[in-house]
């Protein structure tokens, strides 16, 4: 099982469209897979077609990872019911706000993680749709993901953004989970008729280099009609829909090449999460561990240091 988090530090960049364009393709690929639907909007949920009311949330689920409450979590979409194969959700909630602390715990940014490896044989593509900030549920979401795509649209503020959703990424795969790291960068809601948009996809070409994947996604009345209809974006009638969805094959294809490039053979989660956390005291908030994990790589490189002098 690969897990995917979708990530923006900007608010409306199209961070959830990319998400269930995703999905879509994932689906129609054969893929078993799975949607977490962390951001407390819940446009993800909707989406995918899981409305009404549910017994157990992402929020739950961030409360107490136990098997029965993952399991009552995740619902089936309605996709599923237009093709064969496997298309969950594990359906969001404003209640998960609760668990967006600016400080969390390390037990608290690990519970999601504790959540996946109850589930691990079940799907084969784990897509998180993250909330557009650095606090706990996008930490949450980071460390149960072997890799982040970043979402950018071309403009300034979004260029901002995306310095710091990968200066946080870093510093987190630095400090508690070696595994994870930037798929690279999604250009989405690209107009190639704006003479602006394509001044910022060279700035941030010129920028980012080849953390930019060579795809961009246009803005197209097609996507958010297939969005705002609960339907997979492959599914969607017209030229138009047929190309984005093209688009987001050739992101999946992306996604697949990187996640193919780990080793033969991966840790579990349970064995992921021994690693890491067993010299760590409980209760530790993930601040305190990655101060300390930043201190231990310059006394690593100080010699003086290391021999206590």
């Amino acid at each position: 099982m690969h897990v995917l988090s979708v990530s923006s530090l900007k608010g409306g960049v199209g961070k959830t469209t990319v998400a269930l364009g995703l999905a879509s393709a994932a689906f129609s690929r054969g893929l078993r897979t799975l949607v977490i639907d962390l951001d407390t909007q819940c446009d993800a949920t909707t989406g995918l077609g899981a409305i009404g009311e549910f017994s157990e949330t992402s929020a739950d689920v961030l409360q107490s990872p136990r098997h029965n409450i993952v399991h009552r979590a995740i619902v089936s979409s309605s996709w599923g019911k237009n093709q064969p194969g496997t298309i969950d959700v594990m359906v969001g909630s404003p209640r998960s706000q609760s668990h967006d602390n600016p400080y969390p715990t390390l037990g608290e940014v690990w519970r999601l993680e504790t959540a996946l490896a109850k589930i691990e044989r079940e799907y084969d593509f784990v897509i998180i749709d993250t909330p557009p900030s650095i606090n706990g549920l996008t930490r949450t979401a980071w460390v149960a993901s072997d890799r982040v795509l970043i979402v950018s649209e071309p403009s300034l503020f979004s260029v901002v953004a995306t310095d710091r959703t990968i200066h946080a990424v870093e510093e987190l795969r630095k400090g508690l989970t070696p595994r994870l790291g930037v798929l690279g960068i999604l250009i989405n809601r690209f107009k190639p008729t704006a003479p602006e948009n394509e001044f910022r996809v060279n700035e941030i070409r010129e920028r980012y280099s080849d953390l930019v994947l060579p795809t961009l996604v246009e803005e197209r009345s097609s996507l958010q009609q297939a969005t705002g209809s609960a339907r997979a974006i492959h599914s969607w009638p017209g030229q138009n829909s047929q190309e984005i969805a093209a688009q987001f094959d050739e992101v999946l294809d992306f996604a697949l090449a990187s996640f193919a490039t780990e080793s033969a053979r991966r840790p579990t989660r349970a064995e992921r999460k021994r690693q890491r956390v067993t010299r760590i005291m409980r209760g530790q908030s993930l601040d305190q561990v990655l101060a300390l994990e930043s201190e231990e790589d310059k006394t690593e490189d100080d010699p003086a240091k290391a021999l206590g002098l």
